[in-house]
């Protein structure tokens, strides 16, 4: 086979080789779907990722290698795992729970930094009135299925009602001016508010939205990803038959400035 027509050969095999997934098993500069792909997580985190979108919704934060960036009631941590692979060594991820969180989570927290050796992720027990997070020190913020929670009274589970406004500021403070929150959430009926976030641990999406706006925040992107419009938003979003198949939004936002 002569020269050139070898090197049309091997640029077609290439090409259908990149086409077939038989090549890097991620495309070149995808740090999204690299974090998920990342060897040695767990078979159960493995198994909640296409149930969370993970990868569509990472890539949908734009969060990228060197930011620093906080997982708000990260609980034991999944997303912080997959954060800590996306920001890199010259990054960093704050693991945020109050005590409440902790104790739902087991602490798995502290086992998944352990045995993942994530040792850009730094967990904090923090007072929701009071989260100690120095201004303008993060790039972004996300925050998934757990915006509702603010909502959410029960002192008989050792959650006690939250200054909502008083948390939306705080971590509006802590973005730098033009950061990134994400907010994920399971849908509530449009028009309820916040009223289903204790019975049903929902919430509206609008509501949600003239929420942070109120708070110095502008709406920039949304993705259907999360989407099931099957779900009659009339059932608690944790518990079967409709765990893992909720409508849920996924907004991003941008902090003025």
């Amino acid at each position: 086979m002569r020269i050139a027509a070898m090197r049309h050969y091997l640029l077609a095999i290439a090409f259908l080789c990149a086409g077939l997934g038989l090549g890097s098993p991620v495309r070149a500069g995808d740090v999204y779907a690299a974090a998920v792909a990342h060897p040695g997580r767990s078979s159960d985190d493995q198994k909640r990722d296409p149930v969370d979108h993970a990868v569509d919704v990472l890539r949908l934060s734009g969060i990228k290698p060197g930011m620093q960036v906080a997982d708000f009631f990260a609980a034991d941590g999944y997303y912080s795992e997959l954060l800590s692979y996306i920001v890199g060594a010259k990054g960093h991820v704050l693991l945020l729970n109050n005590a409440a969180y902790d104790k739902f989570a087991n602490n798995a927290w502290k086992d998944r930094i352990e045995k993942q050796h994530l040792t850009n992720v730094e967990h904090r027990t923090v007072d929701p009135a009071d989260m100690g997070l120095a201004d303008a020190s993060l790039d972004a913020v996300i925050m998934i299925k757990v915006y509702h929670d603010l909502y959410w009274v029960a002192p008989k589970n050792g959650w006690q009602k939250i200054d909502v406004p008083l948390v939306l500021d705080q971590i509006a403070k802590a973005l730098k001016p033009g950061g990134t929150l994400l907010v994920v959430d399971h849908s509530a009926k449009p028009g309820t508010g916040s009223a289903d976030a204790g019975s049903l641990h929902r919430i509206d999406e609008a509501y949600m939205r003239k929420d942070f706006e109120a708070h110095g925040f502008k709406f920039v992107r949304s993705s259907d990803v999360l989407r099931h419009p099957q779900d009659k938003r009339d059932q608690i979003s944790y518990k079967e038959p409709i765990v893992g198949m909720t409508d849920r939004f996924a907004c991003v936002f941008r902090k003025a400035g």
